[in-house]
């Protein structure tokens, strides 16, 4: 069994790594950009007077990136072919995430936006498994930036729960125009300040708890209606994560995304992919803490002796390099399963160990990140070191991802045999 990874794929981390300091790099480092990472980081980012929504500066700075990125062929790596991309497979964005999260805070990857020079694009796979032709229209566009797609499945009181969903769609006619109407309301709709869609997710049929009788719509942003009712400050800033209320929306038929009844399969579709490429990221955030803590105790010479000599600063980062290790292999032997099947036999034989993934990948993201603080002592805790804005981050991922309890909940379905092959 041969562990190492394709040659092809090694040569094309080599070619990204080129790309970014030929390209990336310098654009990070004109025009004072670079305090959009270092200790200035959070402010640069937050428009505390406009609802704490990011600045535009720094929104138009990550779309410049993405924009030369798209030019040299590596944004939509792993979008379709059909559409300019190049069929990246699961496997090969574990890998590149990983190495990406792995080179610490940058325009090349910011991970407390999913920011990318190698996209990240589970809306696209959604529009493509599952859209019509018009609505797979909109894929270019909206790599490009022309359209923004939310995601509204959470809502106030149920949070990841999302089969107990108080949103309602019942079908309706205004003005001869056959159509739904939506009332309810969604959390954490990330993005809705500069959204042209959401695809909202409401229930159509059947009882609070069902997984059949859930339908997605895409609803246009600016439909009457619509209203974002408050911004939630975060963990960490700036925020785009809104409460949004849907009162006597109507759209017409042709906003039906997907089959009626059947909305949690793109709901699937977009967590399996995004909490994979997401576990991955986490590692290499993790591994980043890590190796800065053994580069500086081994450095850093309090009263005449390294900190790498004391035992008390060796063996938790023994620890968490070999759980790096471990998880490391199951991310890459996931992602591959992932790739030799489709989207329902991962959700039946598969999606327990994408939570795994997932769940434990934010733990030891934090972890280390804590670690490293403690081992770069007082500099740790201060904003001149990314430290504390990885841990902030990953810590959100744990609580707002669902990737703590809910991801253990699907687990725990899987070992004791109420979820998983033959129970769907």
């Amino acid at each position: 069994m041969d562990f190492s990874l394709p040659a092809d794929l090694v040569a094309y981390l080599g070619e990204l790594d080129r790309f970014i300091e030929r390209e990336i790099k310098p654009l990070e480092e004109a025009d004072d950009n670079i305090r959009f990472f270092d200790h200035r980081r959070e402010w640069a980012r937050t428009d505390f007077e406009n609802g704490g929504l990011p600045r535009h500066e720094w929104e138009a700075l990550l779309r410049k990136a993405k924009d030369l990125a798209d030019a040299a062929g590596h944004l939509r790596f792993p979008v379709p072919k059909q559409y300019g991309g190049k069929d990246g497979s699961n496997l090969w964005m574990a890998v590149i995430r990983e190495h990406f999260a792995a080179k610490g805070l940058g325009l090349h990857n910011d991970l407390q936006n999913e920011h990318s020079v190698v996209g990240n694009f589970p809306v696209v796979t959604m529009l493509d498994r599952y859209g019509r032709d018009d609505q797979k229209a909109m894929i270019d566009g909206s790599i490009k930036g022309k359209y923004r797609i939310t995601f509204g499945l959470t809502e106030p009181h149920h949070g990841s729960d999302a089969t107990h969903m108080e949103t309602r769609a019942v079908p309706a006619t205004r003005d001869n125009v056959k159509g739904w109407i939506i009332n309810g309301e969604k959390m954490w709709t990330t993005g809705m300040h500069v959204a042209t869609h959401c695809a909202l997710f409401a229930r159509t049929s059947g009882n609070d708890g069902d997984a059949r009788g859930i339908t997605c719509f895409l609803v246009p942003a600016k439909s009457h209606g619509v209203k974002v009712e408050e911004y939630m400050w975060t963990f960490n800033m700036p925020t785009d994560h809104p409460r949004v209320s849907f009162t006597d929306v109507f759209v017409p038929e042709d906003a039906l995304f997907g089959e009626v009844g059947r909305g949690l399969s793109l709901a699937q579709c977009f967590v399996h992919q995004n909490r994979i490429r997401q576990a991955a990221s986490s590692l290499g955030a993790a591994v980043y803490c890590i190796n800065e803590s053994v580069k500086y105790a081994r450095d850093r010479k309090p009263f005449g002796r390294a900190l790498a000599e004391n035992q008390a600063i060796q063996f938790p980062l023994v620890e968490l390099a070999t759980q790096a290790e471990m998880l490391r292999l199951l991310i890459r032997k996931t992602a591959w399963e992932m790739d030799q099947l489709t989207e329902e036999q991962i959700e039946r034989t598969l999606s327990d160990r994408v939570s795994m993934c997932n769940y434990w990948a934010n733990r030891l993201c934090c972890e280390s990140a804590d670690r490293a603080m403690q081992v770069h002592g007082g500099m740790g805790y201060s904003r001149h070191k990314p430290f504390e804005h990885i841990y902030r981050h990953h810590r959100r991922y744990r609580i707002t991802e669902g990737s703590e309890e809910i991801q253990m909940r699907k687990v725990a379905g899987f070992l004791f045999g109420y979820m998983g092959p033959g129970k769907h």
